[in-house]
C-alpha cells in the first residue's frame, strides 16, 4: 500500500449506516460504500463531507390526502469524535468558523464531517449546514463553499496532503478554487495555477440530464466569495456564464469518469462542446458487498451444484429473506403479501424519466394479474423536498395502493434500511427509466447479488451485465426516441411482452429455471460490480 497514492474524497452526502441521515440517494450510498471499502483494503483515502443538522429530512404520507410531506428534526451523533480543529471561510464577507469532526463507526474510520453549528457563528451561519440540498441557491454556494474551500482547509490544518482531490460529483468544485488560491499566494499566475491544479485533480459526473447539471450566475460567486479573488473573466473561463458546475470540474480535473459505459457515451456526447475539458472515461459503479449482500446467498450460489438439496436450500434462504420483507411491509403499512406470489420491488427517487408508474399505466394488462394473485407490487421512493412534480408522482402511487389493497404497497420515507430489505427480498427488481437518462442504477446491482433478478431496460449498468433469460431480463431492446410518448408506449408494450411471456411462467411454471437464474444473477455480478473493482479502476485509471 506504500507506494499508492494519498486520495482525498470529497461530496456533499455518504450514506453509511441508515440512522445517520448524512445522504440523500444514489450518490450518498455510492460514497458510503466508497468509503467502506477504502477502510477494509487499508487504501490511504480519507473523505470529506458535512455534518448535517438535519440531513435530507424524512418525507411521510399524509393519510387524509395521500400525499407525501417532509418532516426535519435536529440530530446529534455521539459517536463522533471531535479532532480540535477548527477553520474559517469568508462567505458574504464575514468569517464562518467551522468544525471538524472525524467519523469513527459502521466499519469508517477515514471521513471528516465539517460543521457550521458551532458557537461564535451567527444564527445565519449556524444554518448552512442545516439542510442537505435544502433552500435555495445562495445557501447551495454556502454549503460548498463549506465542503470545497472549508474541506482544503480542514486536511491542511489536520496535516492531510493529498497527492489527489476526487470531486464526486460538481458540488466539491470550490475545492480547485481554494488550491488555485493557494498556489497564486505562493506567486504563480492564474493559468499556471490552474493547470497545476488541474494534475491534482479527478472529477466523476452522474447527472445524464443537463438540467441537472448545477449552474450559478457569476455575480453570485462574487457576492458570496466563492471566487476567492477570481474575476469575472476567470472564472467564465473555468465554467462558462452562466457558471456551470460540472463545466468547470470538467476543466478543473486531469481526468473525468462516468459511472456506467452508456453514461460515457452519454456524457460524452452531452458535454462535447466543453472545450478544455478533461476527457470523460467510464468506471462502473459498484457496491460494498457486506454492506447489502446476504453472505449465505453468496455462499449457497458459490456451492451450488444443481442437485434438488442445492435448489432447497437456495430457495429456502431466498423465501427466508422475502419472508423477511413480507413481515417488514406488514409492520409498516399493515398489508400481508403472500409468501407464495411473485413479488416485484421498485425503489428510485420519484423523478419523471425513472417512470415509476410504468407498469401502473396499464390496468387492463395488470388488474386480471392481481386479481389473480400473480403479482405483487412494493414501491419506495422519494422525491426532492422542493419537487412538486416528484410528489405527484408519489401520490399517483399511494392511489394506486388504495384501489389495489393487499397487492400494491408503498413504504414511505424511503432510506437505506428500506434498501436493504427490499433487494434482499423481492423476487424481481423492476428498472424502467428513459434509457439513456440512468447514469448507474446501484439498487440493481445489489438485487442481483441477492439472487433477486432484474427486469431492466438496458440503461445504466444493465447493458454490460445482462444475460437475458440467464441471469436476469431485458425489455426494449436498447430503443431510444426523443419523443417520451413513443419511448412510454414502446417499453409498455416490451415490459408487459417481458412479464407475460418470460417472468411469470418461469415464476410458476419453471422452479428449476428460476433458481438456476438466481445463481448466475449472483456469479455474474458479485465480482464486476463490487466496490473493489470500483476502487481498483480509480487507482488504475485516475490516480
Amino acid at each position: 500500500m506504500d507506494n499508492l497514492k494519498s486520495v482525498a474524497y470529497f461530496c456533499m452526502e455518504y450514506g453509511i449506516e441508515s440512522s445517520v441521515k448524512l445522504y440523500a440517494g444514489g450518490l450518498g450510498i455510492l460514497a458510503g460504500d466508497y468509503m467502506k471499502e477504502s477502510c477494509d483494503l487499508g487504501y490511504p483515502v480519507v473523505g470529506i463531507g458535512i455534518l448535517w443538522k438535519q440531513g435530507y429530512g424524512e418525507q411521510f404520507i399524509d393519510q387524509e390526502t395521500g400525499t407525501p410531506y417532509d418532516a426535519y428534526k435536529n440530530r446529534v451523533y455521539t459517536f463522533l469524535e471531535d479532532t480540535g480543529v477548527t477553520v474559517s471561510v469568508s462567505i458574504r464577507k464575514r468569517d464562518v468558523n467551522i468544525k471538524v469532526w472525524r467519523y469513527r463507526a459502521h466499519g469508517v474510520d477515514n471521513l471528516y464531517l465539517l460543521d457550521t453549528d458551532i458557537e461564535g457563528n451567527d444564527g445565519e451561519a449556524r444554518w448552512i449546514t442545516g439542510q442537505l440540498y435544502g433552500w435555495f441557491g445562495e445557501e447551495r454556494v454556502a454549503q460548498e463553499m463549506v465542503l470545497g474551500i472549508g474541506g482544503v482547509r480542514a486536511l491542511r490544518a489536520l496535516g492531510i496532503n493529498p497527492h489527489v482531490f476526487h470531486f464526486n460529483e460538481g458540488h466539491a468544485l470550490f475545492a480547485g478554487f481554494e488550491v488555485i488560491r493557494e498556489k497564486m499566494a505562493r506567486g504563480m499566475r492564474f493559468r499556471e495555477a490552474w493547470n497545476e491544479t488541474r494534475k491534482e485533480v479527478v472529477f466523476t459526473t452522474h447527472t445524464p440530464i443537463p438540467e441537472g447539471n448545477e449552474q450559478h450566475p457569476i455575480d453570485r460567486f462574487i457576492y458570496m466569495g466563492a471566487n476567492l479573488n477570481m474575476n469575472k473573466r476567470q472564472l467564465k473561463a473555468i465554467g462558462g456564464d452562466p457558471f456551470n458546475m460540472t463545466v468547470g470540474a470538467l476543466r478543473l480535473s486531469r481526468v473525468s469518469n462516468a459511472v456506467s459505459d452508456l453514461h460515457r457515451v452519454t456524457a460524452r456526447k452531452m458535454w462535447k462542446k466543453v472545450k478544455g475539458g478533461s476527457k470523460i472515461i467510464g468506471i462502473t459503479n459498484g457496491i460494498h458487498i457486506p454492506t447489502w449482500v446476504d453472505r449465505k446467498m453468496l455462499e449457497l450460489a458459490e456451492e451450488y451444484n444443481g442437485t434438488e438439496t442445492a435448489e432447497e436450500e437456495l430457495w429456502g434462504r431466498h423465501m427466508h429473506n422475502k419472508d423477511a420483507l413480507i413481515g417488514f411491509i406488514e409492520k409498516r403499512t399493515g398489508v400481508a403479501f403472500d409468501r407464495n406470489v411473485l413479488l416485484i420491488g421498485f425503489a428510485r427517487r420519484a423523478a419523471p424519466y425513472k417512470r415509476s408508474g410504468l407498469l401502473l399505466s396499464d390496468l387492463e394488462f395488470l388488474e386480471p394479474l392481481l386479481r389473480e394473485r400473480k403479482l405483487q407490487i412494493v414501491f419506495s421512493g422519494k422525491s426532492h423536498p422542493l419537487d412538486d412534480t416528484g410528489k405527484g408522482i408519489i401520490a399517483e402511487i399511494v392511489a394506486m395502493t388504495r384501489k389495489y389493497p393487499g397487492s400494491i404497497v408503498f413504504l414511505e420515507n424511503y432510506d437505506m434500511e428500506i434498501g436493504r430489505v427490499l433487494t434482499r427480498g423481492a423476487d424481481v427488481w423492476l428498472n424502467n427509466p428513459r434509457r439513456p437518462r440512468e447514469a448507474s442504477g446501484t439498487s440493481g446491482m445489489k438485487a442481483a447479488m441477492n439472487g433477486v433478478l432484474n427486469v431492466s431496460i438496458l440503461d445504466g449498468w444493465w447493458p454490460e451485465a445482462c444475460i437475458h433469460g440467464v441471469n436476469g431480463w431485458q425489455f426494449g431492446g436498447g430503443f431510444e426516441s426523443d419523443n417520451t410518448a413513443k419511448a412510454d408506449r414502446h417499453d409498455l408494450k416490451a415490459l408487459k411482452a417481458c412479464l407475460a411471456n418470460e417472468v411469470i411462467p418461469t415464476f410458476y411454471e419453471d422452479r428449476s429455471k428460476w433458481i438456476s437464474m438466481m445463481v448466475s444473477s449472483i456469479k455474474t455480478t458479485r465480482e464486476a460490480f463490487s466496490m473493489k473493482r470500483v476502487l481498483d479502476e480509480y487507482y488504475n485509471k485516475m490516480y
